[in-house]
């Protein structure tokens, strides 16, 4: 600053700016480094006032009609300015704009444009001078303003250490424009390090559209421009690449880019992308999103938790909004209603487009490869959008290799089947071989193959689909008795039971009684057509494989117990049902009768439980059959 000054005036700060000083410096910001950011904002917004200005006063501009922000170091001072050649402030403006916290000449000044309505401008770019100023208080011991009106001769400094009052002098600033030096506090000298400068630029600031110098050297420490505020005709698909590698720090090509403006009630633009290949950190259990918020233009966070739904994680891009405060906080974010509002039109934008995406199937199978399993996460703990996300679901059946969606599933269903069939495993080709599905497969009845962790529990959140109820086929009570059989299937297995059904009831009660608590009950099944057994869960009881993962994951200690059902038509079911009646038959079917449960137990993944015990059995039984 020059020393010339004349005409100080020493004047308290407005509205307990003490107390709100202190919530600034303390509270609002998590990062000291954001100072660099407001300031960057502030000294934009300038610019951007004197360019909407210009265009009916073109004479501001003068000789100097190339705006900029120029950033300079004094280590020996330890000062930091930022300068810029925009419209600059009066006397009066510098007290009632710094003087005064959280207000600012900005909504003074759009009414005035809103009356101006012969006029032509986009008033959205006039950002405001307010809160965000006093950020530099987190780094600096005292805060010197130095600024010019556009179009007047006189010039003025503003000068607090941000304890409750400030001054007011005359200056000899011969530009136009404002500088903002910061004189640091000690131990701050990070940000006299012109490194350090630039990484908070590129950061924070890349895209502001003006570019920021830093004082030696000759380019931009900014790229200078917000292309997501360019018109989508405007904008090549090479530039559009370019800016998703910058903003995902990515390497791949994204699959879809989805890029509009919303305006009404909320203002704000959206440019997001879904990638081609997974993200590392696709489940990471902190299921963070990849899209950065700005505000008018200004980076905020890339950890804004409600801007995205955690089942969205996968998108990289940006959301712009014209209506959030640009000191906003990231505490503040949690809670915000604005913030609310934009994550649900974003979100119902996105699976809107990705509804028309999935009318590409070569090409959504493969997103749905990649993602799928992230957003079923949402037809589990989002029931809002329940409804589209299940017209985007894709799954594998019995019915081929190609994924289908459930409206295909439902329009194939058999006459007489009321539910939507469904098995959970690890592996869809074991699935399609779990002994469970034979009966189905011997009626022609689809299966849908489940085979993500999250499989295991949406099907009871969604509950039904076209008013059709989603079936696990390891529960007991499928009624395939009530779905007529596809023409050239096999014969049911009711059409080939023996007749010796007084056999039958013999071996199951005898079944029941060898095993004991060792299941919940036996009974024939008309689900097996070639395995002699399979174990079912009761009706209201947990699904199998559920329990099993829940059971990995401490969930639950004790297992539930299980249905052992055998089949009437297989031949060793038949000679036990022979013996069923004989003398001694309890004890000659008793290791035999235990090795059926655990196979039953092997065939749907189990451990053992007393595998000793399994192979004496099994050694005996062999014996005997040698």
């Amino acid at each position: 600053m020059s020393e010339s000054r004349v005409s100080e005036a020493r004047m308290p700060f407005r509205a307990e700016v003490s107390r709100l000083l202190e919530i600034v410096v303390h509270s609002l910001y998590s990062e000291k480094e954001i100072f660099l950011r407001e300031l960057i904002s502030n000294a934009s917004d300038a610019c951007d006032k004197l360019r909407y200005e210009a265009l009916t006063q073109p004479e501001l501009t003068g000789e100097d009609p190339d705006y900029r922000i120029r950033i300079t170091i004094d280590k020996k001072a330890r000062t930091l300015t930022v300068a810029d050649n925009g419209i600059g402030m009066t006397r009066d403006e510098l007290v009632e704009n710094l003087g005064t916290i959280a207000r600012s000449g900005t909504t003074a000044f759009i009414e005035q444009l809103a009356a101006q309505k012969d006029k032509k401008g986009d008033i959205n770019l006039i950002g405001q001078f307010g809160v965000g100023f006093y950020a530099a208080f987190m780094v600096a011991q005292t805060v010197e303003v130095a600024s010019r009106k556009a179009g007047s001769d006189e010039a003025f400094c503003w000068r607090s250490d941000g304890k409750g009052e400030f001054e007011v002098e005359a200056d000899d600033k011969s530009t136009r424009g404002t500088e903002v030096t910061v004189y640091l506090k000690q131990g701050e000298d990070e940000f006299l390090e012109s490194e350090r400068l630039r990484h908070i630029i590129t950061t924070y600031s890349d895209h502001i559209a003006i570019p920021i110098i830093i004082d030696g050297e000759e380019k931009p420490a900014n790229r200078a421009g917000a292309l997501w505020m360019r018109p989508k005709n405007d904008i090549t698909p090479e530039q559009y690449k370019e800016f998703y590698h910058h903003v995902a720090h990515a390497f791949d090509e994204a699959t879809l880019t989805i890029h509009w403006r919303a305006e009404g009630k909320l203002e704000y633009t959206g440019l997001l992308f879904v990638p081609s290949t997974k993200p590392f950190d696709l489940f990471d259990p902190k299921r963070r999103h990849g899209v950065k918020l700005y505000v008018k233009r200004v980076f905020i966070t890339d950890a804004a938790e409600g801007l995205i739904p955690p089942w969205l994680r996968f998108l990289r891009g940006i959301v712009d909004s014209e209506d959030l405060p640009l000191n906003v906080s990231r505490e503040m974010l949690q809670d915000n209603p604005m913030l609310a509002h934009i994550r649900r039109a974003v979100t119902k934008r996105v699976l809107g487009d990705l509804t028309k995406f999935a009318g590409d199937e070569a090409t959504f199978a493969t997103f749905w490869d990649n993602f799928g399993a992230v957003l079923k996460e949402g037809l589990y703990e989002d029931s809002e959008y329940r409804d589209d996300l299940m017209k985007l679901l894709r799954v594998r059946s019995t019915a081929g290799d190609a994924m289908t969606a459930l409206e295909s599933y439902v329009a194939r269903m058999k006459e007489g089947q009321e539910a939507i069939y469904y098995i959970c495993g690890d592996n869809a080709e074991k699935l399609a071989r779990n002994p469970h599905l034979e009966g189905f497969k011997a009626k022609g009845v689809e299966v849908l193959l489940l085979t993500d962790t999250v499989d295991d529990f949406w099907p009871a959140a969604v509950g039904e689909f076209m008013g059709k109820p989603l079936k696990s086929v390891t529960r007991a009570g499928a009624e395939l008795g009530k779905i007529k059989a596809a023409e050239g299937a096999k014969p049911d297995a009711d059409a080939t039971k023996p007749e010796q059904t007084g056999e039958i009831d013999a071996l199951i009660a005898l079944m029941k009684l060898t095993l004991g608590g060792d299941v919940k009950d036996v009974r024939a099944s008309d689900r097996l057509t070639e395995s002699a057994v399979c174990l079912v869960a009761d009706e209201g009881d947990i699904d199998i494989h559920l329990e099993r993962f829940l059971k990995q994951h401490n969930q639950i200690k004790t297992p539930s117990k299980r249905i052992l059902e055998v089949n009437p038509t297989h031949p060793l079911i038949t000679r036990m049902a022979a013996r069923a009646k004989t003398e001694g038959a309890a004890d000659a079917l008793k290791d035999v009768a235990y090795l059926l449960l655990d196979q039953a137990r092997l065939m749907d993944g189990e451990q053992l439980i007393d595998p000793s015990e399994f192979g004496r059995r099994l050694g005996g039984v062999l014996r005997m059959a040698v």
